[in-house]
């Protein structure tokens, strides 16, 4: 099994900023991408941003394009999702998603717990 726990959430100002952070921990040969998505009330859940095995291909949802920056730590199977210029429209649950091996047979797709940011003044 794959666990991944988040963290970082919570409520900011209009403007502010946020990390939030996700590790993967458990049977885990390779990680392939890193992801974050969201999901708003009355919303389906949506990509925000992912990441490629080597950190070298990065894809955003226009929404979010020269705010937030995603990255990862391999060393610690570890993404990040740094948020800035935070607006109200950015509130959601933040879900983590990790793809990868954990056997030559066997691939993992696992989702984080979710993590509530909420943008508000």
């Amino acid at each position: 099994q794959v666990q991944l726990v988040e963290s970082g959430g919570g409520l900011v100002q209009p403007g502010g900023s946020l990390r939030l952070s996700c590790t993967a921990s458990g049977s885990i040969v390779s990680i392939s991408a890193m992801g974050w998505y969201r999901q708003a009330p009355g919303n389906e859940r949506e990509l925000v941003a992912s990441i490629t095995s080597g950190g070298s291909i990065t894809n955003y949802a226009d929404s979010v394009k020269g705010r937030f920056t995603i990255s990862r730590d391999n060393a610690k199977n570890t993404v990040y999702l740094q948020m800035s210029s935070l607006k109200p429209e950015d509130t959601a649950v933040y879900y983590c998603n990790v793809r990868g091996s954990r056997s030559i047979w066997t691939s993992f797709n696992s989702w984080g717990q979710g993590t509530q940011v909420t943008v508000s003044s």
